[in-house]
Formats: C-alpha cells, structure tokens, sequence
C-alpha cells in the first residue's frame, strides 16, 4: 500500500473507532417543533423539572463530543452528577442530514448557536441565573465559542473540558497529511465541517483562540489523560489565563490508564475531578481510590 494510502486509511480507522466505541445503546428523541434534538429523560437526567437545591445551585449541561450524542456519551458521568443531586441535562448538536446518533459532524460554531438556546431553555426551567458545562473532546472546546462570542459568560459558571481540543488536534499528526492529498481535506470540509474545524490551525480554531483562551467570569478546568490518541499532543489541551486549573489524570492516578474515549465515558477516577470542579468549596482528593466513589 502507498504511503499516503497508509495515512488515509489510519485516519479513517481512527474515526470509525471512536464512532464504533460510541455506538448508540439508546435512541435520542425526535426533533421539536423548533427543531431541536433533545434526548428523552434517562436514568435520571434531561429532567426538567429538576430544581436546582441550595447545596448545587446551577443545573450541569454535558456536551457530547464528535460522533457522540446526548445520551451515549454520559451513560456513566451523567447518573454520577444525579446521584450526587445536580439537575444534569444534554443536548444533542452538529447534526448532518441523514445521518442518526453520531453527532457533531456540524460546523462547530453553528453547535455553538444550539448550545446557547440549549442553556436558555434549561436556564429558563429551573430558574437558575447560570449554569456549568461539563463537555468531553469536541464538547469541552466549542463551548468556549459560546462563551466567547455568543454571550454565554454572563450565564456560565465553569466550564469542565474532558480531554478537549482546545488547540485543535494534529491525529497524531495525520492532519498534517492533508494538504499534500489533493481533494481530501475538500471532501473532509464539505461533508464533515466539524472535523475541518478541529484541525490545528484552521480558520475556527485561530479564531477561537485569538486574544487569549479565556473570558472574565468564568472558571475553566481541563482534565487531559497523557494516553489521548486523538487530541494530540495532549497537552494542546490546556488552557492558559486567569482561573484555570489544568489536570493531568495520570498525576492523580499513575494507574489509569484511560485514553480519549474512555477518559470522559467510563473513568470514575475522571468523574471525581469534575465533581471536584464543580464544587470546589467540597472537593475531596482525586486518587486511584476515587473509582470507589
């Protein structure tokens, strides 16, 4: 097989696999009448008449990450956050016509447009004045275009990223390929915007990250896994700027060894340090032990 033949082909096996460890063991809802996708109450969360209690006052919005859905991707994380008695909430974004349950493949900003009337309407039912984000991959980055351009500050309180884009991502460098295959980074921007706008260096990305990574207000916190094989190198997943705390998994637990997928789907040791961002005032430490919890 040809050298570029290698690079497309393990691009492609890398994007199947994240769609294939994300299969979908639930349906989402159907669309509104304003057409939005909102996944139906499941095990606890998307309820919305969940009120928000004195000992955690803002509602959690999960935002999936590319190829997820609403209900998929928080089939751990979501039951821990109501166990522990948040009003948790996900929304489905990025979706393409005629293709069902793997989502964010959308241009990301547009993603970002669903996700701000996503937290007015959950903002709007529990009468909380801010809510906390929570998002893995693709969903711990677009958010900030919310905050950013879209307002959202003055509604968020922290957003928690799980192994985020922040900067983009090289796939271990097979982005890079791109520009010498005629044709296939077109196809890619065509097709799958979303994925044309997490490439490290793309028109999206160098704009989100234009004037530094943050905005006043809000807290950021971004847990990265040094075994990430898709948000690469993984410490592009870092944010710079005032009330950020960056986490390496591995410093709290040398033992885990979960990579990009399973870092924001199965790690219960991952699942204790957003409990911990999202409220930090009662934050226990985050060990080994914390898959325990």
């Amino acid at each position: 097989m040809l050298p570029w033949k290698h690079a497309v082909r393990a691009l492609s096996v890398l994007l199947l696999t994240a769609a294939a460890t994300l299969a979908p063991t639930a349906a989402s809802a159907a669309p509104d009448r304003a057409g939005t996708v909102a996944a139906a109450p499941s095990r606890g969360w998307n309820d919305f008449s969940c009120k928000p209690s004195a000992a955690h006052p803002r509602p959690v919005v999960l935002v999936h990450g590319t190829f997820g859905n609403s209900v998929d991707n928080w089939l751990g994380l979501a039951p821990y956050l109501v166990n522990r008695g948040y009003c948790v909430f996900s929304l489905d974004y990025g979706q393409l016509p005629g293709v069902p349950l793997f989502h964010g493949l959308g241009p990301v900003e547009a993603s970002a447009g669903q996700l701000a009337a996503y937290v007015d309407r959950v903002l709007a039912a529990t009468g909380a004045p801010e809510a906390d984000l929570v998002g893995h991959s693709q969903g711990g980055m677009m958010p900030r275009w919310y905050l950013k351009f879209l307002g959202g500050a003055d509604k968020v309180n922290a957003l928690v990223g799980i192994a985020p884009n922040s900067h983009g991502t090289t796939l271990l460098g097979l982005t890079r390929l791109l520009p010498y295959f005629p044709g296939v980074e077109d196809f890619i921007d065509s097709h799958t915007p979303g994925l044309a706008d997490q490439v490290a260096g793309s028109p999206f990305v160098t704009k989100l990250n234009q004037g530094g990574d943050t905005v006043p207000g809000v807290r950021y916190h971004v847990i990265a896994t040094q075994y990430d094989e898709v948000v690469t190198p993984y410490r592009s997943q870092f944010l710079s700027g005032p009330n950020v705390t960056n986490v390496l998994i591995q410093d709290k637990c040398a033992l885990d060894l979960s990579e990009h997928v399973a870092i924001g789907t199965v790690d219960r040791v991952t699942f204790h340090e957003v409990a911990n961002a999202l409220d930090p005032a009662r934050a226990t430490p985050t060990t080994c032990l914390s898959v325990v919890g």
